[in-house]
């Protein structure tokens, strides 16, 4: 698998299929993404299990503590370790003492309730996360963003392989794409971005987020919590992600193509070509 490292292998299982074409069968092998479930747990204690591809679990575990307010800086993780098991993947933290404190008041206060279903909430008010608004002011052309978003689907090693990851991918200041991460899950690779970034300690109000997927609530969630001022993904948006985009001064751009795009929120990001 030219093009694969090995730890990208492990996200690949190698199976036997049927290929059909019209009438005519071929037996052979073809590779399909991996999804395992995997327990995030904070000093000893499981938080979440997700099902995700089972690579880049350092950056997903960071990226999901920072974007769902678990922890506020990198510098607030000590120690992350994986731990294969037979039916699944443990991701051990060790976070500091009063991130943990707040984590378990919040998780006792969640205790028993039912109702909407958003991480035990039973309110509104506690299931829609408001993050403050973004401050960053970097614009991008229409053209940028198009061969942002080129680049992105051609660094996308999995998806090349099995047709079944997304990706979420950081466009510089410049136009470049020189970071991408894939996983099963929409959440899960702009998550892995996330911990990427936080890890290499890059400005996430410096750029653009981009997305092959649709920009739901939780995608414009987790990036104005970062503080990431522009995000521009393939399909589309729902209404209560520009309504957070609006809020949070978030540049929502949907169904971008070769040459076309849509935006949704915060428009002032955007710039004309130099050359139109």
């Amino acid at each position: 698998m030219n093009g694969i490292s090995d730890e990208e292998r492990t996200a690949l299982v190698r199976v036997s299929v049927e290929k059909w074409d019209a009438d005519r069968r071929e037996l052979c092998e073809d590779d399909v993404a991996e999804e395992v479930p995997i327990a995030l747990e904070y000093n000893g204690i499981s938080h979440a299990v997700m099902l995700a591809s089972p690579y880049d679990l350092e950056d997903f575990a960071l990226g999901f503590s920072l974007s769902e307010g678990i922890l506020k800086d990198r510098s607030e993780l000590y120690e992350c370790e994986i731990v294969p098991g037979a039916q699944g993947i443990q991701v051990q933290m060790q976070i500091a003492t009063e991130r943990f404190v707040t984590l378990k008041d919040k998780r006792r206060n969640l205790t028993g309730r039912t109702g909407c279903g958003l991480c035990g909430a039973e309110t509104l008010a506690q299931a829609v996360r408001r993050p403050d608004a973004v401050t960053g002011s970097t614009a991008f052309s229409a053209t940028q963003i198009y061969a942002g978003m080129k680049a992105m689907q051609g660094k996308q090693r999995l998806q090349r392989y099995t047709g079944a990851t997304h990706a979420a991918a950081w466009m510089n200041a410049d136009g470049s794409v020189d970071l991408v991460r894939e996983d099963i899950g929409r959440h899960n690779a702009l998550d892995k971005l996330i911990g990427a970034m936080a890890d290499e300690k890059r400005d996430f109000t410096n750029g653009a987020a981009l997305i092959t997927s649709r920009a739901s609530y939780e995608m414009v969630q987790k990036s104005a919590t970062m503080g990431m001022g522009f995000l521009a993904a393939i399909s589309a948006p729902t209404s209560l992600a520009i309504q957070l985009a609006e809020e949070a001064n978030v540049t929502l751009v949907g169904f971008v193509r070769s040459n076309s795009h849509v935006v949704y929120a915060q428009s002032h990001r955007l710039m004309r070509d130099k050359t139109k």
